[in-house]
């Protein structure tokens, strides 16, 4: 039939409810009321807390709970029951539409807001686009204060083609960096965090905090090093008489650098304190303090081809000297047509008059006065084309000029020269080099700030890269065409009157340069103190490194004030170095290792090719990946061997301790890809060749029992895996639940997150899994079939001693572990079976001494002798010794073979005692008699006893002579019953029939009356059945033995001949080893026709009896001990 539908327009939430009445007349029913308990699993994020971390767990960008629904009526009553974990397409679409990425501090604030119930103020963010959102900030974070204060230095030292190989290394890193992470940045949504985020998403929660510390602690000597830069701008070039310790003490430099330092530390963190949106505004004008300063560079190089700027370099010889002290470069000047001596007179002799004392070199050598700056076509680019390193305290010379070399040197008038204040060489330069080309991850961490992140991040990023290795490749080649080689490799500007060598280049002044640069390292500095505890906060927030939890807190619009506080401190160890170059290199190793894991994360997911990685950036290769992540390596390694390995100690140190320590965390990360793929290839690559005899460890498939509340019923089964185990090979901890796994799967998740707890509080490391079957016996099949996978599969099969088989109402724990036996013959697998397992040591025990006995009757592989040594591995185990029996019978000679048994634990490299003991062919004893009499005689009753368990019960009670002789009983239909004969039937037992009995009993005597009169209803209290076993037991004492001998002649002869092997076993057993820690027993075969089964059993527990630890073991029927290495 026609459906017909009223099509109502929805304004908001109240009219559209008004106009749904004035519609349709009534009020529309919420999706709420109609589905009821369903909505509450639609809310597909909890409360938000200021984690991004939380939202990627969920299929929409923006997960917030809804209070208004896409989707209402019964349209869709087919999909009712799946829309808590299956939303309308609209409602999905709706949510992808309406996605806002504010940036980190706005969004905790409004959150806070909207979880204490007021009212959410929707706050405007502008939308970026490339130039402003991402170009223009990697612009200013990657040129600064290298570029201005060390350039020219390093092309003076390593000279054009050096610099070049330097700059070109860096550049090329960077880029190869910067195109992995823009396949990671669109493959997806970056929140806050940045390059931290995408590698801990990419590479897990270990990389991830590991990297994202170590880019961390990069960020916050960035800022140490910005902040050494200022405050050498301001010392060297601003205000030179401002110093606290003067040049004339030890490390004078070094403390004024720290003082000032530190004040100017402490003054930026207050800033930053204060507030972010004062360091945002500024960034601009630091921005136009770089963009000026770089154009004011190539301004002063075009103007080098018209007209060379007017400063020149004093030569002595063909050293430079440092100018701050004269202004004439001679001895001599004619004054009023007075001859006088010069400034640099007065600094190399001992008076101003001609006749002084002078030093030798300043005699024999000639000053001269050559241009700084040459210009561009004064060809002085041949010169500056190689390199010129050398020792700390070098003087700086011209080698093309001529000089007279002195017999001695003064280390006073050294100090007029210019000189290498540290040693030079190539690697040196690279780690002070390659922090000027950081800062390419400044688009990825605005991500929240543009329109279309996806688009700009990539174009941005590597549109500055580009720019910027062009500025430096073309300054490297400017500097060394225009600028004096002497004055390139002067450091701090001595020759050209303290000023900067880039700053006497530029043009119109080098102040443009001294301004520029000053106000450029402030700003980065400020950034670097505002970007790097927002990077701690987000990884503490993650929750996955625990000591850093109290970081994640702030001020209450999110803030971050304990962060920046640590922050302030290690920034403040950088400063205490007070020196740029030695800082330069600390933070080259914490940049390069991040940057190294971005290319091994893009290389990884591209790689493993996951579903999930669609970036929309197409232009990467995992081998470019590649080539970045070698490029990273190397440079760490080149620019400063012993930093490389402390960052990566430092990274390793964390790894270890967010793995062992840190909050569980599922990212879809690849590492978790490269595992499986890994684990596959390896099982691929087991089962192609059989496992030789060297290679073979028990790998254990273990039968866990679970009590009824699911716990672990014997959890010392546990510990005796570790200990035989000590984490090597395959451990597999498997239960099986009776019923299906419909009505039992929440028992069977339940149980094996019990296994898991055990199995961690036992330091079991392993698989755990409960499977639900109709029955245990076919669980425990189905587990031994097809536990493990492919070449990872168990060998030997590890189970507890069912002690109650006897006291059961069934016989089916018998049958169970009967069968389980069987079947781990069948598959060729081992068996060992512990006795009294709760007796066993925990691992927290220790033994101090005693023996691990092993009675070796047969030859099944050789596990027999294996065991003890494993766990002699164990520190529980490690103080017993090895004894080793076996049994000789009449025919053996047992001195031979005890030398044998000796020369084969020799060539087995064991260490144990060898004894043998003799056995020798004796008469059946009488004992031996009356335990397989009382073994069958339990046989025959339970099997007149496979009934319901109510006439098995019944049978008990029909019972009225527990001795052995034979008792009949004749019923109501006159058929005689056959004979029932009971051993001992358990107090709890005869408790339970007791109880049951009192309970049912006014119905039986109701029932009594119409029954008819020769049934006799027969009932035994407990009283009872305790006082008749009592006097059966006393004519037991004594009744004559010989009366027994017909019931001795009809026994089975077969089963005499086993009860007697087991008790004469047992006997020598008993005796050698009653007071040893372990006894390793060869486990007997259960008979091949199964109407023996009954008595199998019994022959066990007369086997062990009187010993109170045993590992019963039966091989798998494959030698897994061998004498050849």
């Amino acid at each position: 039939m026609p459906t017909n539908f009223t099509v109502v327009p929805v304004e908001d939430a109240e009219k559209g409810s008004q106009s749904a009445v004035a519609a349709g007349g009534s009020k529309p029913v919420n999706r709420g009321k109609l589905f009821g308990e369903e909505d509450n699993g639609d809310n597909l994020e909890g409360p938000h807390s200021g984690d991004d971390s939380q939202r990627e767990s969920s299929p929409f960008i923006n997960s917030e709970s809804d209070r208004e629904h896409y989707y209402e009526g019964k349209n869709m009553a087919l999909f009712e029951e799946e829309m808590d974990s299956n939303p309308m397409v609209s409602s999905l679409l709706n949510k992808l539409a309406n996605y806002t990425n504010l940036t980190q501090g706005v969004r905790e604030h409004e959150e806070a807001e909207n979880e204490e119930g007021v009212r959410r103020v929707p706050v405007m963010v502008p939308q970026m686009g490339t130039f402003i959102g991402v170009y223009l900030p990697c612009m200013q974070n990657i040129l600064g204060v290298i570029l201005f204060l060390r350039l020219t230095w390093i092309v003076g030292t390593a000279g054009i083609l050096g610099s070049f190989a330097i700059v070109s290394m860096c550049c090329i890193c960077t880029l190869l960096t910067a195109i992995s992470m823009s396949a990671i940045a669109t493959n997806g949504v970056v929140p806050a965090g940045g390059s931290y985020y995408m590698i801990s998403r990419s590479l897990g929660p270990e990389f991830g905090g590991a990297v994202g510390l170590c880019f961390y602690l990069g960020t916050t000597f960035a800022g140490s090093l910005y902040i050494l830069g200022t405050i050498e701008i301001l010392l060297t070039y601003i205000v030179p008489t401002a110093t606290v310790f003067k040049e004339s003490e030890d490390g004078a430099v070094l403390n004024n650098m720290r003082i000032y330092g530190t004040c100017c530390l402490v003054l930026m963190a207050l800033v930053v304190f204060v507030g972010v949106k004062y360091v945002n505004k500024l960034a601009l004008v630091f921005l136009a303090c770089v963009v000026l300063s770089i154009m004011a560079t190539y301004a002063g190089v075009i103007k080098t081809v018209i007209e060379p700027p007017v400063f020149n370099v004093c030569l002595l010889g063909n050293r430079s000297l440092k100018n701050e002290n004269f202004e004439t470069c001679a001895k001599m000047d004619v004054v009023k047509n007075n001859i006088v001596t010069t400034n640099v007179w007065d600094l190399f002799c001992d008076s101003k008059y001609p006749n002084a004392t002078c030093d030798e070199y300043f005699i024999l050598n000639n000053l001269t006065e050559i241009r700084a700056i040459p210009g561009l076509l004064s060809g002085v680019i041949k010169e500056n084309l190689w390199g010129n390193y050398g020792p700390a305290g070098m003087l700086i010379e011209k080698e093309s000029q001529p000089s007279v070399p002195a017999q001695e040197m003064s280390k006073d008038i050294n100090k007029q020269y210019v000189f290498n204040d540290i040693t030079t060489y190539f690697t040196l330069l690279v780690g002070i080099y390659f922090p000027s080309v950081t800062g390419i991850m400044a688009g990825s961490n605005r991500s929240g700030d543009l329109r279309d992140a996806q688009r700009s991040i990539p174009i941005g990023t590597i549109m500055a890269i580009l720019t910027t290795s062009f500025i430096y490749i073309s300054c490297v080649v400017l500097f060394g065409a225009c600028i004096e080689g002497v004055v390139l490799r002067d450091k701090f500007g001595y020759s050209v009157k303290k000023n900067p060598v880039i700053g006497i280049l530029a043009w119109p002044s080098p102040w443009v340069i001294v301004i520029g640069s000053f106000f450029s390292c402030c700003g980065a500095g400020l950034q670097s103190l505002t970007g790097a505890p927002r990077l701690l906060q987000a990884i503490a927030r993650d929750g996955i490194v625990p000591f850093l939890q109290v970081f994640g807190h702030g001020k209450a619009n999110g803030e971050p004030t304990w962060a920046l506080l640590l922050t302030v401190g290690i920034c403040e160890i950088g400063i205490l170095i007070a020196s740029l170059d030695d800082v330069a290199p600390i933070l080259s190793m914490f940049f390069l290792m991040c940057y190294l894991f971005v290319n091994l994360a893009c290389a990884v997911q591209t790689l493993l090719r996951t579903p999930n990685w669609r970036p929309r950036f197409k232009f990467y290769h995992w081998t470019l990946s590649f080539l970045g992540m070698s490029l990273c390596l190397s440079l760490m390694f080149v620019s400063s061997w012993y930093y490389a390995l402390v960052a990566m100690v430092i990274a390793g140190c964390i790894y270890k301790y967010i793995e062992y320590r840190g909050a569980v965390k599922e990212w879809g990360d690849g590492i978790r890809g490269l595992s499986l793929n890994a684990a596959r290839y390896a099982l691929i690559r087991l089962e192609e060749a059989p496992l030789h005899t060297k290679n073979w460890r028990p790998q254990l498939l273990v039968l866990c029992k679970l009590d009824p509340d699911l716990a672990v019923k014997h959890p010392r089964l546990l510990s005796f895996t570790t200990q035989l185990k000590a984490g090597k090979g395959l451990t597999i901890v498997c239960s099986v639940l009776e019923g299906t796994y419909m009505t039992r799967g929440n028992d069977a998740k339940t149980g094996e997150q019990n296994l898991k707890a055990a199995m961690a509080a036992e330091r079991t490391k392993g698989f755990s899994h409960v499977v639900v079957s109709s029955n245990l016996r076919d669980g425990f099949s189905l587990l031994i079939q097809s536990a493990g996978l492919g070449g990872m599969k168990h060998n030997a099969v590890l189970m507890a001693w069912p002690a109650g088989w006897k006291q059961a109402r069934d016989s089916s724990a018998r049958r169970n572990f009967i069968e389980t036996v069987r079947e781990t013959t069948a598959a060729h697998q081992a068996l060992m079976v512990a006795k009294n397992i709760d007796h066993f040591p925990a691992n927290q025990d220790r033994l101090k001494q005693g023996t691990i006995d092993v009675w070796w009757i047969v030859h099944d592989g050789g596990l027999l002798m294996l065991l003890p040594f494993l766990l002699s591995q164990h520190k529980v185990w490690r103080k017993c010794k090895m004894r080793i029996f076996t049994v000789a019978q009449m025919d053996d000679n047992s001195i031979q073979m005890k030398k044998d048994l000796q020369m084969f634990l020799y060539h087995l490299r064991l260490d144990a005692v060898v004894e043998v003991v003799e056995m020798h062919d004796s008469d059946i004893s009488a004992f031996t008699y009356e335990k397989t009499l009382v073994m069958e005689q339990r046989s025959q009753m339970l099997k007149q006893m496979q009934l319901s368990r109510t006439e098995r019960e019944r049978e008990i009670q029909s019972i009225t002579d527990v001795s052995r002789g034979s008792i009949r009983r004749k019923k109501s239909s006159g058929v005689d019953a056959p004979p029932l004969i009971t051993l001992c039937i358990p107090e709890d037992e005869a408790q339970l029939i007791h109880d049951r009995n009192t309970a049912s009993h006014s119905i039986m005597n109701d029932k009594a009356a119409v029954a008819t009169p020769d049934h006799v209803h027969m009932t035994w209290t407990k009283d009872k059945l305790v006082n008749e076993r009592n006097r059966h037991r006393e004519g037991m004492a004594v009744k004559d033995m010989f009366n027994m001998k017909p019931e001795w002649e009809n026994l089975n002869q077969s089963n005499v001949r086993r009860m007697h092997t087991a008790v004469k076993l047992n006997e020598a057993v008993v005796k050698k080893s009653c007071n040893s820690q372990l006894v390793l027993l060869n486990m007997p075969g259960p008979p091949k026709n199964k109407k023996g089964d009954e008595n199998y059993m019994e022959f066990l527990e007369v086997l062990m009896e009187g010993l109170d630890r045993v590992l019963l073991v039966r091989g798998g029927g494959r030698e897994v001990i061998t004498i050849y290495s």
